[in-house]
């Protein structure tokens, strides 16, 4: 069986006066409050929407 790799993303600035597109990012990763910590796959897409918000978020 192989393991699933997975990356854990924490919130560290807030969402608020930031384009509605990158909050819908927030959330689609699972991240609600500042310094709220979520563990997803290690896909393609998900490296993406971290990108696209990562002065955001810190990867942990």
């Amino acid at each position: 069986m192989t393991t699933q790799q997975t990356v854990k993303v924490q919130l560290v600035r807030s969402p608020i006066g930031c384009k509605e597109s990158h909050r819908a990012t927030v959330r689609g990763l699972g991240l609600r409050k500042l310094n709220s910590v979520s563990e997803l796959q290690d896909t393609p897409a998900v490296r993406g929407m971290i990108n696209k918000i990562s002065y955001l978020v810190k990867v942990l």
